[in-house]
């Protein structure tokens, strides 16, 4: 049974049932009145919480998860991948409402995705879901996408761990990033890292600024220490205040798909800050967990060990470019 006093992460947001079809077209053949044949059909599981907690637990973190479940039976198949990865569920209490679901579309001939969501239980959070004396005693809280009223058990827990010099890596998703950063004071306030792709970052900011280095101070300045923003496949760039931090996507690996593929980074980058606070080697962590999971179907197939990253950086080679600010 895992010590909650020495836990190293909690992670916060949704657990989902991904159901990954591969069409044999292109996207562009999915217009009103089409009928398209399905290549392959896989069933896995996911979710921000579901997938970071996952990511970091094999990782070697100790980690547990605040997600609100459904009682149906896909929530019984989301317990048992769970606790696959030795990861538990601090929320007891179960939702009325169906599991969170979503329909990751391939394309055999292309390299994204196309994903579809329906958004249950994860809406149906508490407040008097949260173990919060539990909440005091972790290293760091991950806190995904919470939407719905279950947002505001996410300021809640964001205003908790501020409060209590609880460091945050926020991962909003482009439902969130919508709202602007007025809207999400509450949450850069209380964040240590936060990591958005540039589109959500645009979200953010509510601009179209297309240089990321401009992006990341004006997004460094709303208050996070450490600001990521990913770029499909032109890479990753960070900003610590000081620095510019950057790399490019992985060479010689190949794209099966891309779904998974930021949760991976994500849990490397903060495991990597949790075992050294180096930037470098978080960045490297990272990257090297993303390239693991998109060479496979699923969103945690091929979750990396430390040992494991730590070869694959050997093997290609991973390098980050380091640039003072001016």
């Amino acid at each position: 049974m895992v010590d909650v006093n020495k836990l190293d992460v909690i992670c916060v947001g949704s657990t989902t049932v991904d159901k990954f079809i591969t069409i044999k077209g292109n996207f562009s053949n999915l217009i009103p009145g089409a009928k398209i044949l399905i290549k392959k059909e896989e069933l896995y599981f996911g979710g921000g919480a579901g997938n970071s907690s996952c990511a970091l637990s094999r990782l070697g973190l100790k980690t547990k998860i605040i997600s609100k479940l459904s009682s149906d039976y896909y929530a019984k198949l989301i317990e048992q991948d769970l606790d696959s990865f030795n990861i538990k569920n601090f929320v007891r209490t179960k939702s009325k409402e169906p599991s969170d679901k979503s329909i990751l579309l391939s394309s055999k001939s292309e390299k994204d995705r196309i994903i579809i969501e329906h958004k249950g239980s994860s809406l149906d959070l508490k407040k008097s879901d949260i173990p919060y004396s539990k909440i005091r005693k972790t290293k760091w809280i991950y806190l995904a996408t919470l939407m719905g009223k279950s947002e505001q058990v996410g300021k809640e827990i964001a205003k908790f761990a501020k409060k209590n010099n609880i460091p945050i890596l926020f991962n909003p998703s482009s439902y969130l990033a919508e709202q602007g950063y007025k809207k999400l004071k509450l949450f850069l306030d209380a964040s240590k890292i936060i990591i958005l792709n540039k589109e959500e970052a645009q979200s953010l900011l509510s601009s179209k600024i297309n240089k990321i280095e401009i992006m990341l101070k004006k997004i460094y300045h709303l208050g996070p220490k450490i600001v990521v923003i990913t770029d499909s496949e032109k890479g990753v760039t960070v900003f610590d205040g000081n620095y510019f931090y950057s790399i490019q996507t992985t060479p010689n690996v190949k794209i099966v798909n891309t779904a998974g593929a930021g949760d991976a980074f994500n849990s490397g980058f903060l495991a990597g800050v949790i075992e050294k606070n180096e930037i470098k080697y978080a960045i490297k962590l990272g990257q090297a967990n993303a390239s693991s999971v998109i060479q496979h179907m699923g969103t945690k197939n091929k979750l990396l060990t430390k040992k494991q990253a730590i070869n694959f950086i050997k093997k290609h080679k991973i390098k980050v470019k380091k640039c003072k600010n001016k």
